[in-house]
């Protein structure tokens, strides 16, 4: 039985000095160790949708909306609103 809640560890191999100290700042500047500010960084990472995920879901809106308005309109739109 998989356990969703279950940590896990995570390794990465040859991680460059410069990067590995630059990590290293960030975490001092925030007042956490390297691995608090990795998971945090991971954790926002992962809340993002991917720019494919986020495609799929606006071409599902405009199927399910049936839009009828196209990319020209609205850039049309835009530009009569900034005048």
């Amino acid at each position: 039985m998989h356990n969703a809640c279950m940590a896990v560890n995570i390794t990465i191999r040859n991680v460059p000095v410069e990067i590995r100290d630059s990590i290293a700042e960030h975490a001092r500047r925030r007042g956490q160790s390297m691995q608090e500010y990795l998971l945090a960084e991971l954790e926002q990472l992962t809340a993002k949708p991917t720019v494919e995920e986020w495609l799929e879901r606006a071409r599902e809106r405009k199927q399910r909306f049936k839009s009828e308005v196209t990319t020209e309109q609205i850039l049309t739109a835009i530009r009569e609103g900034r005048r």
